[in-house]
Formats: structure tokens, sequence, C-alpha cells
């Protein structure tokens, strides 16, 4: 069953607060009554950076309003793009330490296939498009970090067939 766009439950959040993954869950769950698949995505800050030094947090500044008119402008997206009944997008801003979880994404859809093309693409679209500053900050210092090449290139897997997402 193909859903309106602009009719499915889309729920977008940004905390500066460590979360309950589980119970964002359980909470998306009742959310998707009906779908046939669930498919979430939890991002943890690394313990390195990209070039292996050790990473003692990640900083992402944002803008209140902004960032989370992106944030919901990406789920809305991945919702109608990809016929899901449900998605939610969990995002952390401010302080968060290694290990501590960063994003996390649940789609629910009547067929898994598009419950996981729906995940990736709100994935990519998060790490390109979202509103935020970013830096890591370790024993080497405090330095500003940028969607990397790949990062882009993944973001432009989905221009092919609809260039408005």
């Amino acid at each position: 069953m193909r859903q309106l766009p602009g009719t499915v439950p889309v729920s977008a959040i940004l905390t500066e607060e460590t979360f309950d993954v589980a119970g964002a869950l359980a909470r998306f769950s009742v959310s998707a009554m009906g779908a046939g698949a669930i498919v979430s995505f939890q991002g943890i800050t690394r313990p390195e950076t990209k070039g292996g030094e050790p990473l003692d947090r990640l900083v992402l500044e944002w803008h209140p309003r902004l960032t989370e008119i992106s944030l919901h402008q990406i789920a809305q997206a991945g919702a109608d793009r990809f016929a899901a009944r449900a998605v939610t997008v969990v995002h952390r801003c401010g302080v968060i330490l290694s290990g501590e979880t960063i994003v996390l994404v649940a789609v629910a859809s009547d067929h898994r296939r598009d419950a996981f093309l729906a995940a990736d693409y709100l994935m990519d679209r998060l790490k390109t498009d979202a509103v935020f500053w970013k830096r890591e900050e370790g024993a080497f210092g405090s330095r500003w970090i940028e969607p990397t090449q790949r990062d882009q290139y993944d973001r432009t897997r989905w221009n092919h067939d609809q260039s408005q997402n």
C-alpha cells in the first residue's frame, strides 16, 4: 500500500543528551503497526579519527531552527521516496564522546527493500545535507571536518532518478 507523500508519520529529533536506543526503537515499532519490515541504523562515534589518532570527542555545532528543519526535510524525503509507513531520525548535537550513539535512523515499510533503501538514503543525506558544523578533538588538538569524498559520492547515487532529493 503506497501512502500519499507527507501522510507518513515522520519524526526528526535533535538532542544534546544521550538517548535510549532500545526505547526509541520500541516507541517507533508502535508507530509502525501494520508494516512488514523495520530497518534501523545506529551510528556510533568512533574512538579514532580517520587518520588513526585517538579521538576524545566529536563536537557537532548546530543552528537550533535550521538544523531541525534540515533533519525533518531529509526524513520526509526518505519517507516519500521509498513508500515508508513511518520514519524516525534521532540525531545528537553538542559534545559526543567516543563510543556514544550519534544517530539513530529507523524506517518501516511494507517490504524490506524499501526499508533498507530508505535507511541507506537517509544516512547518505544526513552525512552531507544536515546542517551541522563538525569538529573532532583529541590530543592532536581541535579541527573542523567536512563530509569526505566518499560521503559526497554516496550522496550522488540518489540523484539519478529524482534530483530534488
